[in-house]
C-alpha cells in the first residue's frame, strides 16, 4: 500500500537528494514556525525545488517531486530566537498529491531580510490566529527508492562523460586530466563500488542550474536514472 502523509513544505532554489546533507539558516517567521513544529513532531519536512511558473498565495510554489529532510541538529544562533541554524539529511523522495496553502498571503513589497518585513508577517499571523500555519503544507505520497546499484562500467561511462563536458566547457582554456581526478577525489567520487549516492553527487558537479537536477531526482528506475544522467552530461 502506498504511504501518504501531510508534511510541511520548504521550497528552495536547490534539489535535495536522498542521504545528502543540507544545512539551512532559518530567519523568516514562517519557516521558524515550520522548524518549531518539526522539532515538536518527527523532525521532518519536505524540500522541493521552487516552481518558478506558479505561486501559492503569492509565495514560492514547490515542484511536485521533492525529498524528505530530517532535522539532525537545531541551534539558536544568537540565543534570541531570531535566527536558527539547522542541519538536515535527505530521506525518501515524495510526490505532492495536494497542496495546502498557508494561512497568510505574501504582502506587497515583502522583504524577508528586513525587520519591518518580519513584523508585517507577525502582525498578519496574529490577525488570522497564531495556531494557523504560515508555511505551505502538502499531502504527499512516498516514492520507493531505486533498489539497484549501478555497475562499475556504467559509473565509469558517466565519469568519462562528465570529464568530456568539463573539458569542452572550459575551452579555449585547457583542463589537465589530473585536475579532474583531483576534483573527483575532493568530492569522494573515486570508487570501485559505486552506488546511487555517487550518481547523485556527480550530477551536482555536472549541472549548471538546479532545474537540471530535478529530472535526476524524478527518475524512478536505474535505467531511467542513467539515461537522464547521460543527457545531463552530454555536451549540447
Amino acid at each position: 500500500m502506498t504511504q501518504t502523509k501531510t508534511i510541511p513544505i520548504f521550497p528552495l532554489d536547490l534539489v535535495l537528494f536522498p542521504r545528502q546533507e543540507l544545512p539551512l539558516r532559518i530567519f523568516e517567521p514562517r519557516y521558524k514556525q515550520l522548524v518549531d513544529d518539526c522539532m515538536i513532531g518527527d523532525g521532518q519536512f519536505g524540500v522541493c525545488l521552487i516552481d518558478e511558473k506558479n505561486s501559492v498565495r503569492g509565495w514560492n510554489s514547490p515542484k511536485l517531486i521533492g525529498t524528505i529532510a530530517k532535522i539532525t541538529k537545531c541551534e539558536d544562533v544568537n540565543l534570541d530566537g531570531l535566527q536558527l541554524h539547522i542541519e538536515t539529511i535527505g530521506r525518501n523522495s515524495f510526490k505532492i498529491k495536494k497542496i495546502i496553502p498557508p494561512s497568510i498571503s505574501q504582502p506587497a513589497n515583502y522583504d524577508p531580510l528586513s525587520v519591518e518585513g518580519h513584523q508585517e508577517i507577525s502582525d498578519l499571523h496574529e490577525k488570522v490566529g497564531t495556531s494557523e500555519k504560515m508555511y505551505i503544507r502538502a499531502e504527499v505520497e512516498m516514492i520507493p527508492e531505486i533498489d539497484e546499484n549501478i555497475s562499475l562500467e556504467e559509473w565509469q561511462n558517466l565519469i568519462d562523460l562528465w570529464k568530456k563536458k568539463i573539458i569542452t566547457q572550459a575551452l579555449p582554456q585547457i583542463v589537465e586530466p589530473h585536475a579532474l581526478e583531483h576534483v573527483l577525489e575532493q568530492y569522494y567520487l573515486t570508487t570501485e563500488t559505486p552506488t546511487l549516492d555517487y550518481v547523485y553527487s556527480l550530477s551536482a558537479l555536472g549541472a549548471k542550474d538546479p532545474n537540471e537536477l530535478q529530472p535526476i531526482l524524478e527518475a524512478r528506475t536505474k535505467d531511467e536514472l542513467i539515461q537522464r544522467m547521460q543527457q545531463l552530461l552530454t555536451v549540447k
